[in-house]
């Protein structure tokens, strides 16, 4: 199999990660902040060290770092935690259903409204075209880093500098980023920033994060917190945005991926450049092929169609008969696809990944060619 879906999840997970996921299984598997036993107590030391290497990482606070559902729960806790009721939200044609679909529903209450914010001809979205959409009742700018369908990045330092200069939260969308491309909040000027660790981290499934450096989040999931149990849901970070049991085990697997990342993250960042260019650059001599994706958004995902065939069915072909895994139709991104007119045919996305090697690459090549020959 040569597996090129790592942009819905990563399939290659360090062996540290593993272990550390096995060990918590093993010896950790007790309930972190909820009881004084000994097994307790070293669940949740393992947690609060978890939280220190992401702040270190992100560059937040410890107290600020968000153990979430996913990453999908770590953006609607930001944006339905900080909702002004008749604001508006500055967001682009880019973003995931994860933004979308919380942001659709809040207009529907009758709470927000928003603009959505077409790319140019580069793929990017413009600092000049926030301005623009800017209101006087505009109170947060949510930006996709990397797109999941295109791969197209978005200029977040020049936006969050225009956030700060006029006061807004910028939440930033770092699914397909984290863990790829290095930055950090404070010099980037994010307020928020929602990861998905089960992708460009290596860690295991089961658990988002939400750093918060500025900015108020209120709760909007209730429930146990280990703390005042007697009173109201707490507002104290990060126990007021943690109700019910932390996901133990895939936390430790995120504590040893931060470490992997830190390790090893600048050598597969270099390896999947390489790889990226070289892919692009080899699927742009084939006439039949209709690239979305531009060199300079750096990888390592990659968006394109056949013209002989819909990407269904050449998704269809590459498992069954060439045992390639890529993600073919439409990514949970609508306004993309509405965008790029491919609402109809969908696209066929690759994204790479640090375990991908030149001779798979190759092989893939080799099926698209014979696929658009049709």
């Amino acid at each position: 199999m040569i597996y090129l879906d790592n942009a819905a999840t990563t399939y290659f997970k360090p062996t540290s990660v593993i272990n550390s996921v096995g060990t918590a299984l093993k010896y950790l598997s007790a309930n972190p902040t909820r009881s004084s036993h000994s097994a307790a107590v070293k669940a949740g030391m393992m947690i609060e060290d978890t939280r220190t290497i992401a702040s270190k990482y992100f560059s937040c606070g410890a107290d600020k770092v968000i153990f979430t559902l996913n990453c999908t729960d770590a953006l609607n806790t930001a944006i339905f935690g900080t909702v002004v009721r008749g604001g508006h939200i500055i967001t682009t044609v880019l973003e995931h259903n994860s933004v979308l679909r919380p942001l659709i529903r809040l207009k529907e209450l009758g709470l927000i409204d928003y603009t959505v914010l077409p790319p140019l001809g580069n793929g990017f979205v413009t600092p000049e075209q926030i301005v623009s959409a800017t209101r006087s009742n505009t109170y947060m700018i949510i930006v996709n880093h990397v797109s999941n369908v295109t791969g197209a990045v978005q200029p977040i330092e020049d936006i969050g500098y225009y956030a700060k200069k006029k006061g807004l939260l910028l939440l930033v969308d770092g699914a397909q980023s984290v863990g790829y491309k290095k930055f950090d909040m404070r010099s980037c000027n994010i307020s928020m920033l929602a990861v998905a660790p089960h992708k460009g981290l290596h860690a295991p499934q089961g658990v988002g994060l939400l750093l918060i450096r500025e900015g108020k989040v209120n709760p909007f999931r209730y429930g146990g917190t280990g703390t005042e149990s007697t009173k109201p849901q707490p507002r104290e970070l990060p126990e007021g945005l943690e109700s019910g049991t932390l996901p133990t085990p895939a936390i430790a697997g995120l504590n040893a991926s931060f470490k992997y990342a830190n390790e090893y993250g600048d050598a597969n960042a270099k390896k999947l450049s390489g790889l990226f260019v070289y892919t692009l650059g080899e699927l742009s001599k084939n006439s039949n092929v209709e690239l979305y994706t531009k060199k300079e958004y750096g990888g390592p995902v990659i968006a394109f169609n056949l013209r002989n065939m819909s990407s269904v069915e050449a998704g269809n072909i590459l498992s069954d008969e060439y045992d390639i895994c890529v993600r073919c139709g439409h990514h949970c991104a609508p306004l993309v696809h509405k965008h790029y007119g491919t609402l109809k045919s969908g696209m066929i996305r690759i994204s790479l990944g640090v375990d991908n090697t030149v001779e798979e690459i190759n092989f893939f090549l080799q099926a698209i060619k014979e696929l658009s020959k049709g």
